[in-house]
């Protein structure tokens, strides 16, 4: 959690996990947790490779009392015409509740590396189009963001990108029609890539408490290598 690269350590609940698991290699593997490990997920990979580590969460709820500040994380994520729409819903813009959902894969170069990201088939989601530890960084890094498997054109991306000596730079890129974006990356530097997007919920789908909004948050944590 938190953002910037700073947050706490997240002790594993069960009741926050729709699915974890790790694929290295072409196989994949559940996480073994204890209901409050922390950190949440620990391996030792018997072999090279590049491992996908991918969460997916249940859903979470907040209430935000005043239209403001769901207008400001409207405005941050670039979410589009929510307040048209939710007047049109006849909603009012008091205690809005939102329900969240997170979907998370960070990708791990061990040893040599190799290997390649993968689609995962999760609601959204980034793939990486190359691979960060092995590729030549001053061509960039190509990524896509998904939803429902198809690509999300025009998408707002955020990057946050921290140097080797603790400083964060943020900054925001679009996808293309092919929801495809091509992030500069430099040695020695970590990156976390987020894309957001706004539904309205499904009244048939029971998956949390009532909500106004469903959001759902694609994110994806790589690294670049010294060189």
């Amino acid at each position: 959690n938190g953002e910037n690269f700073k947050g706490s350590a997240q002790a594993y609940f069960k009741s926050r996990v729709k699915s974890f698991y790790w694929s290295l290699n072409q196989t994949t593997y559940q996480v073994e947790a204890r209901m409050g490990d922390i950190p949440a997920f620990s391996a030792t990979p018997g072999e090279d490779g590049l491992m996908v580590v991918v969460y997916e969460s249940t859903p979470s709820s907040l209430t935000y009392r005043d239209w403001a500040k769901f207008d400001a994380f409207i405005q941050h994520k670039d979410l589009g015409p929510i307040e048209e729409m939710h007047e049109a819903r006849g909603l009012l813009k008091t205690d809005v509740k939102e329900a969240y959902h997170r979907y998370s894969k960070a990708v791990i170069g061990i040893g040599a590396a190799q290997g390649a990201d993968q689609r995962f088939g999760l609601e959204t989601e980034f793939v990486l189009l190359g691979n960060p530890y092995r590729d030549d960084p001053a061509q960039g890094l190509a990524v896509q963001i998904l939803y429902r498997d198809a690509p999300r054109a025009d998408a707002q991306i955020e990057i946050f990108e921290r140097a080797s000596d603790g400083t964060v730079k943020v900054s925001l890129m679009r996808s293309n029609a092919e929801g495809v974006a091509v992030i500069d990356i430099k040695p020695g530097h970590t990156y976390l890539l987020d894309a957001v997007l706004l539904r309205v919920p499904d009244p048939n789908t029971a998956n949390g408490p009532p909500a106004h909004w469903e959001s759902l948050w694609a994110a994806v944590t790589f690294a670049v290598p010294e060189g």
